[in-house]
């Protein structure tokens, strides 16, 4: 039988990633929404926490924790409720780090690991998403092809985070045997980076195009080596995304209500309006039915069970269920929904991205 209440454990864990979204991240939100930057400040508290280096090994001067999908769910709608894009940034050496241990070859775990275990904020991450009206995960048009032992990679991809502070990127591309994950190295030749993108939401996180001409790889540089399966990475890439879109929703469902509470109309508040009082119930609804999906996925991950359909199913309804649940709480607080003075907008402009929102992070 399934049983979703969080051990002790997680419950301490949750705990602490709650009171850093709330002290931490969502006073720093606004002005990093504003300015495009995430303070200095951010990054070195949030590599504290130890989000990177608990999955490492000690053998690579990690913390060796066990790793559990369900414990990242619960991790990432924390930090979203605080701020998706401050979130998305101290995550994203994550997009590197846990695909190499997952499904590095020893070789490659002892080059790379232990250079994200360091006082300071290490970046690496991953190149998945591509520019493409039809874009899709299982059918990468970025094409790796073994040329004189080497693999040779061509193609472009976008929404790739801290690409231009990147150690080293894992790019995910199309193999003759099936979808395959390179570790490109800084300044490979024929890697090029483009300038940064300028998107709706989560304009804090600094995403660049990145175009791949004939990229060579060395034989031992992919993941895994020849014949790992990455697929499962991309699972756990769509719980990731199911749970920060939860944090998100939840943020917009508790503002709109505590403003529902205080604003009067006629006498009352407008909580007390069967409209409004109805909006909250179906919203708060949503987010819990959207829980509890990303926690079944995560579930099935943990339990080495096939996880595709119940990955794929809370990412698809969450993407949508977030939207509607911002939009609602832009409704809500009418004519101040749409301006800065409120942070709904925000959460809106956040929420409409996670449709398209691939390999951006990983319980």
């Amino acid at each position: 039988m399934v049983n979703f209440k969080p051990t002790d454990e997680q419950e301490l864990v949750r705990d602490t990633m709650r009171s850093f979204a709330r002290d931490v991240l969502r006073p720093h939100a606004r002005e990093a929404d504003e300015r495009g930057v995430v303070p200095h400040e951010i990054e070195e508290r949030g590599w504290e926490l130890g989000l990177v280096q608990s999955a490492i090994p000690e053998a690579f001067g990690g913390y060796g924790d066990a790793r559990s999908a369900v414990t990242g769910t619960l991790i990432l709608e924390e930090l979203a409720y605080g701020d998706l894009s401050l979130a998305l940034h101290i995550l994203t050496p994550r997009l590197f780090t846990l695909p190499l241990v997952a499904l590095g070859t020893p070789d490659q775990q002892r080059e790379w690991l232990p250079r994200f275990t360091g006082a300071q904020f290490t970046v690496g991450t991953a190149a998945f998403v591509e520019p493409r009206w039809d874009f899709d995960p299982t059918a990468l048009a970025t094409r790796a092809e073994k040329r004189g032992g080497d693999w040779v990679l061509s193609g472009r991809k976008c929404l790739v985070p801290l690409a231009r502070q990147a150690e080293a990127i894992l790019v995910y591309a199309a193999t003759p045997e099936g979808l395959g994950a390179f570790v490109v190295e800084r300044g490979a030749t024929g890697l090029t980076l483009g300038e940064r993108e300028k998107n709706m939401g989560i304009k804090a996180l600094e995403t660049y195009p990145l175009s791949l001409t004939d990229v060579r790889v060395p034989a031992a540089g992919r993941l895994g080596g020849d014949g790992a399966k990455v697929e499962p990475l991309l699972d756990a890439s769509r719980a990731a995304a199911a749970a920060l879109a939860v944090g998100v929703a939840r943020a917009a469902l508790d503002y709109s209500r505590d403003y529902a509470k205080e604003r009067r109309a006629f006498g009352v508040a407008i909580a007390q309006k069967q409209a409004i009082a109805f909006k909250l119930a179906n919203m708060a609804i949503e987010i819990d039915a959207m829980r509890l999906l990303a926690w079944e996925a995560a579930w099935r991950l943990d339990t080495g069970k096939d996880g595709l359909r119940e990955c794929c199913l809370a990412k698809s309804y969450t993407s949508q269920a977030a939207l509607d649940v911002t939009d609602n709480a832009v409704q809500i607080l009418g004519g101040h929904g749409y301006i800065r003075e409120h942070p709904v907008e925000l959460w809106l402009r956040d929420a409409r991205g996670f449709a398209t929102f691939d390999a951006i992070a990983m319980v």
